[in-house]
This record gives C-alpha cells, structure tokens and sequence, in this order.
C-alpha cells in the first residue's frame, strides 16, 4: 500500500502541525504538547467545556470537531491508541472556564480508562467533570446492551447537540443530559469492502477476500455481524436501515436527521447513491428527514466503506443541531 508520509512514527505528529498551520484562527495548542488541541478562544469564562478525544487514524472524528459550538478540546493518541491520562487532563485544564467539562468520546476500553483517570486528576484541581461515552453501534451488542454498544460516527450529533447547548450557557449537568439524550436516540450501522492499512506496519487491519462486503464492521476494523458477496447499494441500505429504524422504534410520523458517512476511501458519488435510498426507505414508512449529512465524517485512514446513522428528533434536539458551529471540519448556519 502506498501512502504520501514520510516516517511513520511522526504520521501524527505531521498530520497535527499540519492542521495547527491550515487553521490558526480555529486550533491552537496549548502547551508544548501539540497532541492536546483547543478552540482558538479557549478557555471560554463562565462556559462549559467539553473534552473529546481517542486515537488518531479517524479524521476528521476526534481532532476535526474543535471549535465555536463544538468541542472545547481535544486529545489525541496514536493511530488506533488512547491518549494518555496526563493529555486529557491537561486538555481539560486548558478548556476549563470555571463550569466545569464534560467529557465525550466513544465507548472504548483504552479511552474509558485514561479519561476516568484524567477525571481524578482533575477533581484533584477542583475541576468538576461529567462523562457521557458515544454508544451508537447497532452491531456491536444487542438493545438489551447498549450501554456495551461501540461508539462510532453517531457521536457527531452529540457533538454538535452539546456543543450548542454549551454554547448557549446551560450548566454542566444539562450539558452533559443533552448529550446522553442525543446518543440515547442514535443508532449507527456500518459496511466495510476494504481494510485500513496501518502506517506504522504496512498491514491490514483485517483481512477481507475479495468481491465480500462485512456489514456491522466497527472502525478499526472490530468483526461485524453478517460477511458474504458484495450486495447492491439498495440491498446495503435496505439491511442497514431496516436495523436502525427497529432499534430506535421510529414510527410513521417520526423525523430524523441522517448520516451517510464514508469510511475513507468511497467515493462521495457513492454515499450519494446510498442516501438516494435511504431517503427513499425512510419516505416509504413516513418518516421525515429534517437534517441530512453525507460525507466523511468518522474514518478509518483507507477503509472502504460507509456508515448510516439516524438520529430521532423532537424539536429541541433539531435546534440544538441547527444552532451556528464551526470547526475545521464542519460548518453549520
């Protein structure tokens, strides 16, 4: 596999300054570690902030969503690797303006352990902290556990939700129920066609033969629930749809919003052609689009791939998505 890199161990660390030198007036770093990024008017006084972060290979989630109505901080590990205890903590001293910070990220092992350290560390620094994990991943456990669930591209609504309600000077604790309702009310399923190629090692992450599809893959590659011959774009949507609209039990009459998200190396013609049936699935049984996102927005470095989220809307969850945010990665209003 060929990359455009130059050695592998300073991938991230050319990829951060990189993004530090592209938007100066969006990130800044805060200290000498440039793994720790913030909004470029952090700390903002009297106002939560909110702390993302996980490792690296997945841009623009976690790195690109800092910014106005977003995320506050963020820290960032290897490829595929936790930040350390120490970065979070550092990123949350850097975004705390006296409210407090939540702390919201995807529901994985490594990041669950270094980010409730980091919380001790600051409660040490009388810093108060919450913690809300992305648990959107159908595949990943049944509905009876979806506390266990992975998180995956969904968490961007719970992103921008916070980040706005944050913005607009709710406290701590509301801050943080907006975001656990959001991700309450999301669901996320994924297909993979190709693995990632570590740039670290040169190999795969998986192994995947040829003309088969994995429906259910996680993002790093993690085994989904069904593999067999590659199907039709309307046969993806329609197994992954059907999947989503059960588990949020959306009825006719409901609205959503959409994500069809690209893995990293499909072609934006091809999310197009998904959100073409999505759209007309989700028209079929009543139920209404009021916000739509295709795109990349959660990768996995050169997979091959596409995800769907749905997220269930009632009025306050559509004005939290609607309000103004800006990030290197994402504009809205």
């Amino acid at each position: 596999m060929k990359k455009i890199i130059n050695q592998p161990a300073r991938f991230v660390d050319e990829m951060i300054e990189g993004i530090l030198l592209a938007h100066p007036d969006l990130v800044k770093t805060p200290g000498d570690d440039a793994r720790i990024l913030v909004r470029a008017d952090a700390p903002v006084s009297g106002k939560v902030g909110i702390v993302t972060g996980g490792g690296s290979g997945h841009l623009p989630l976690f790195k690109g969503y800092v910014g106005r109505g977003l995320c506050s901080g963020v820290a960032i590990g290897n490829v595929f690797s936790s930040p350390s205890s120490q970065q979070v903590f550092e990123a949350t001293k850097a975004v705390d303006g006296g409210a407090g910070v939540l702390y919201l990220y995807g529901n994985y092992g490594g990041d669950v352990f270094n980010f409730d350290l980091a919380a001790d560390l600051s409660e040490l620094e009388d810093i108060e902290t919450l913690t809300v994990v992305g648990r959107d991943d159908v595949a990943s456990q049944p509905k009876e556990r979806k506390t266990d669930r992975r998180g995956v591209a969904g968490i961007l609504f719970a992103f921008k939700a916070a980040g706005a309600a944050a913005e607009r000077g709710d406290s701590l604790a509301e801050v943080a129920a907006v975001a656990e309702d959001v991700i309450e009310h999301t669901a996320t399923m994924g297909i993979g066609l190709s693995p990632t190629i570590l740039p670290t090692t040169a190999q795969p992450s998986f192994e995947l033969p040829d003309g088969e599809m994995e429906i259910g893959i996680g993002i790093h590659g993690e085994p989904g629930i069904h593999r067999g011959p590659l199907e039709s774009a309307d046969q993806i949507a329609d197994r992954i749809v059907d999947a989503l609209v059960a588990d949020l039990d959306l009825a006719q009459g409901a609205q959503v919003a959409v994500l069809v998200n690209g893995m990293g190396a499909t072609p934006l013609e091809e999310l197009y052609v998904l959100y073409r049936r999505v759209h007309q699935i989700l028209s079929e049984r009543g139920i209404t689009i009021a916000k739509r996102y295709i795109g990349e927005y959660a990768t996995s470095l050169e997979m091959a791939g596409a995800s769907i989220s749905l997220l269930a809307l009632d009025d306050n969850r559509l004005a939290l998505l609607e309000a103004p945010a800006e990030s290197p990665f994402f504009r809205e209003g």
